[in-house]
C-alpha cells in the first residue's frame, strides 16, 4: 500500500510540511522569546507570530520547554559552524577572534543570552527540565569536543570543551547587562583566552 501524504518517509524523516511548520515555529519563537523572555512568552504568542494554531504547535513540540531547547540546539549549531570556519583556516589574530566569538555579547546576541540564563535558572528549580537541559549541554559539549579534537587539541578535548563552555556562560552572565565593569571583564577574559588558546590548539600558533 502506498504511504499517505502525511506519513513519515521510509527513512524515518518527518514529512516536508511538518518540517516547514517546525521551522516557522522556531523562527517565530526566536523573535518572540528573545524580545519578551521565557516566562512572559506563551505558546499562543508563538502560534500568533508564526500564523499557526495550537494544534500545529503540538504536532511539532510537546511543550514550550521542548521548543526552547530546540531553539538552543539550532543556535548552538550556528555558533559551532562559525567556530569551525575560524579553525579551518586560521589567520593571524584567529585566537582573539575565537575568544570574542565565545565570550562577547553583541547587540543581536544579548536577547539570546538573557533567554538562556533565564531558562537555566528556571531549570534549577525543575528537576525534569534540568535533566533535559543537561542533555542539551552534553550534546553541545560533545560536538565542540569533536571539533577541537579534529583541530589537534593538546589536552583532553572533552575537558577543554567543558572548560570553554563553562567559561563562556560565566562571562556572559557577568557581562550581558552591559553594566559598569562589563567591558573591563570581557576584555580581560578575551585577553586571557587569546593567550591560552594557541597553547591548547597548536593550529592557532603563528610562525
Amino acid at each position: 500500500m502506498a504511504p499517505s501524504k502525511t506519513a513519515s518517509t521510509d527513512s524515518g524523516r518527518p514529512p516536508r510540511r511538518r518540517v516547514h511548520t517546525r521551522e516557522r515555529l522556531l523562527d517565530a519563537a526566536g523573535r518572540v522569546l528573545v524580545d519578551r523572555g521565557y516566562a512572559k512568552t506563551t505558546i499562543e504568542d508563538v502560534c500568533a507570530a508564526a500564523g499557526y494554531t495550537r494544534g500545529a504547535f503540538y504536532s511539532s513540540f510537546e511543550s514550550k520547554q521542548e521548543l526552547v531547547l530546540a531553539l538552543f540546539d539550532r543556535h548552538s549549531a550556528y555558533r559551532l559552524d562559525q567556530l569551525e570556519a575560524l579553525l579551518r583556516a586560521p589567520e593571524p589574530g584567529a585566537a582573539r577572534r575565537i575568544g570574542e566569538l565565545l565570550l562577547a555579547v553583541d547587540p543581536d546576541e544579548r536577547g539570546w543570552i538573557l533567554l538562556f540564563l533565564e531558562f537555566r535558572l528556571d531549570a534549577a528549580r525543575n528537576p525534569e527540565l534540568s535533566a533535559r537541559l543537561h542533555e542539551h549541554d552534553k550534546a553541545v559539549t560533545g560536538a565542540l569536543a569533536h571539533l577541537l579534537e579534529r583541530n589537534g587539541a593538546s589536552v583532553a578535548a572533552q575537558s577543554l570543551a567543558t572548560f570553554l563552555l563553562a567559561s563562556r556562560e560565566g562571562i556572559l552572565a557577568r557581562t550581558a547587562t552591559d553594566g559598569p565593569g562589563s567591558h573591563e571583564a570581557l576584555g580581560a577574559a578575551v585577553d586571557v583566552l587569546a593567550e591560552l588558546l594557541p597553547t591548547l590548539l597548536p593550529s592557532l600558533k603563528q610562525p
